[in-house]
């Protein structure tokens, strides 16, 4: 069969990939067409377009960007047209995808089906009707997106979280896959990477604005807090010079780009952006402060209770359904805060041992490994079911 797949991220790149590898195995016929990375690239197929020349986040840069999108936009649908797949595979990054899946509905090509829900749930719940229409079947990886979309009478599938696949792929890499971590992340944390001082793992977001935001600030609060080794997980279309410009002066910290895992498994706490980032350090079983600076912070503290629908904005909190790590967002970012809670999960802090325990339960929720298989397989099923 011929498969067409669009992600727009890293994230996307790397289960996009999984899903790919799966599938390869299942359909010995596979033919993959898509919008991705080298991940994806590297299990084979046809790249069209580089994730890195489709991710703009925001207003100002999405109008500044506007015409490059368009014409994005434009050639993946005649590409689409031309090539004339078995089915479209979207994965995330709904500004897009959204919009590809109603072009292909509308032409009649082949069915739609998304890969990683948009998290409608949280804003923009009105795009529901667009997916009701637009999309034949949706594959979630997390939890509570069944009830939620079950209540707006659109069944899906939970096929489990692809996080634990790429942690648990890394561990039969060479590392120990998901064994071991309290022993070791519970303990010392020392940095496996280089025998050095127990680390703390900075992961300031993927997006160039995220960085701007957060990561000077991150740094700050984390160099108060005791002898420690400051590692940024550097982001993969990020360059080095771009995070150099929000490294205060006189703070030791240093960037390792692809090693995201190795940092965290060496880490003894972390200070992490909003976002998957989130899930994985929570999967890796290490302590974490969830950061999340936004300008004009007052106005979005009181703005956000209007247009954000659930309580709360990391998914480590909401699959457990419960504060497990906590939050600081907008003007609840600020240096003291992060300074303060970062002390609270370092060993001897009084909230470090509590949190590793609530790890468990929401890993026991979120389920084993095995997301990308059991979401190719069902794909392939329901294709051939269709066929």
């Amino acid at each position: 069969m011929r498969y067409y797949l669009i992600a727009g991220e890293a994230s996307g790149d790397l289960h996009g990939s999984n899903l790919m590898l799966v599938l390869k195995a299942q359909d010995a016929e596979a033919d993959f067409r898509f919008i991705g990375g080298e991940k994806m690239l590297a299990v084979g197929g046809t790249l069209l377009k580089h994730y890195k020349e489709m991710a703009y986040m925001g207003i100002i840069p999405v109008l500044l960007h506007l015409r490059t999108i368009m014409r994005n936009m434009a050639l993946c649908k005649q590409d689409i047209m031309e090539w004339k797949p078995d089915v479209v595979i979207l994965i995330d990054y709904p500004g897009f995808n959204l919009k590809i899946a109603n072009f292909v509905h509308k032409q009649g090509i082949c069915p739609v089906f998304y890969y990683i829900s948009p998290k409608i749930w949280a804003w923009k719940e009105h795009r529901i009707k667009d997916i009701r229409r637009d999309v034949d079947e949706l594959f979630s990886i997390l939890p509570f997106e069944v009830e939620w979309f079950a209540k707006r009478n659109y069944p899906i599938h939970y096929v489990g979280n692809p996080c634990v696949d790429a942690i648990f792929k890394e561990g039969e890499n060479g590392q120990d896959g998901l064994n071991g971590l309290n022993g070791r992340n519970g303990a010392n944390g020392q940095d496996e990477l280089d025998g050095g001082k127990p680390v703390i793992a900075i992961l300031a977001g993927s997006r160039r604005q995220e960085i701007k935001d957060n990561l000077s600030k991150m740094l700050s609060a984390a160099s108060r807090c005791g002898d420690y080794k400051l590692v940024i997980a550097g982001a993969p279309n990020i360059e080095l010079d771009y995070y150099k410009q929000f490294m205060p002066e006189g703070i030791d910290a240093e960037v390792r780009f692809g090693q995201t895992y190795s940092i965290l498994r060496s880490a003894t706490a972390a200070l992490v952006t909003s976002g998957t980032a989130t899930l994985e350090t929570a999967i890796l079983r290490v302590p974490q402060v969830v950061c999340y600076y936004m300008r004009m912070g007052r106005l979005v503290s009181f703005v956000r209770k209007f247009i954000i629908h659930v309580p709360f904005i990391s998914l480590v909190n909401l699959v457990a359904g419960k504060e497990i790590v906590t939050e600081l967002v907008a003007d609840g970012m600020t240096e003291e805060n992060t300074e303060r809670c970062l002390k609270e999960i370092l060993p001897g802090g009084n909230r470090r041992q509590q949190m590793l325990e609530d790890y468990e339960e929401m890993n026991r929720i979120l389920g084993g490994p095995g997301a990308s298989k059991r979401a190719a397989e069902e794909m392939i099923k329901i294709l051939k079911k269709g066929s």
